[in-house]
């Protein structure tokens, strides 16, 4: 418990440090999302955009960002350690490499947290939005943020091996903004269309954190309606698939001594 404890603290620490050393593409990055949205919202609400109305889509939206960090964050983090070298040092470590990559998932989500408390509000503050903070929200939100998690150790896997994935980082990154509900609710689209969309990751997380935090439905009716069951049975086929996939690159990069080149 202890080392665990010292690992997961290490790894915050020195993913703090490196977004301190470059905090100018940090505060950059920052706007940009906060940009991103309010571009959106104008174009998706003919220029008018009500406070009401883009409540749902921030939440979508914040959601949607710890996605795109997950998703980005374990691939480049895979790359650029490929790249300087510390991969296989990482490796080499007696530690296992679950316990590592726990660590780094942690802190990911330290760090996008406070780029989504920092976002959020401003955008809160200055278009009048008003999300209510309901406990209710915080066991869906950790479910939707594991099953997040899980897939982004599918693009952690596919880095080990393929190296540059960044296409394909970019692709499902934007995919799942415009197709997880975010700014169009998925009942919104044609039959096959919606389909594909449930089928993402955060997309039924959306969908049930709405509920409970704007619509005020408690977590038991979100579970008798199977809403919050689905999104349960998402978390776990994402999350051990996702790992699964990783372990297949692991095994393949060692296979291959793909570990230390690059």
């Amino acid at each position: 418990m202890v080392l665990t404890g010292t690992v997961l603290l290490n790894e915050c620490q020195k993913r703090l440090i490196i977004m301190w050393s470059y905090r100018f593409n940090f505060m950059l990055e920052t706007f940009m999302m906060g940009f991103l949205f309010v571009g959106i919202s104008f174009f998706v609400s003919g220029g008018r955009p009500e406070p009401e109305q883009m409540a749902p889509a921030l939440l979508g939206y914040l959601t949607w960002f710890f996605a795109a960090f997950a998703i980005s964050d374990m691939s480049q983090g895979i790359r650029e350690e490929t790249q300087t070298g510390t991969l296989e040092q990482m490796y080499m470590s007696p530690l296992p490499s679950g316990l590592l990559l726990a660590g780094r998932s942690v802190a990911s989500i330290f760090i996008s947290s406070g780029m989504v408390i920092l976002i959020g509000g401003i955008l809160m503050l200055v278009l009048g939005i008003r999300i209510p903070l309901r406990p209710e929200g915080v066991p869906v939100f950790a479910l939707t943020l594991v099953g997040l998690y899980g897939f982004a150790f599918f693009l952690g896997g596919a880095t080990l091996v393929f190296k540059q994935v960044n296409a394909l980082s970019n692709l499902l990154s934007n995919m799942l903004l415009f197709l997880n509900g975010s700014f169009l609710t998925v009942e919104r689209m044609p039959g096959w269309l919606e389909a594909f969309a449930r089928s993402l990751p955060s997309t039924q997380g959306i969908d049930v954190l709405r509920r409970v935090v704007l619509d005020d439905l408690s977590l038991a009716s979100v579970w008798q309606d199977g809403s919050l069951v689905w999104l349960t049975v998402h978390t776990a086929v994402f999350l051990f698939a996702g790992w699964g996939v990783f372990l297949w690159g692991e095994r393949v990069a060692r296979k291959r001594g793909l570990l230390g080149q690059y």
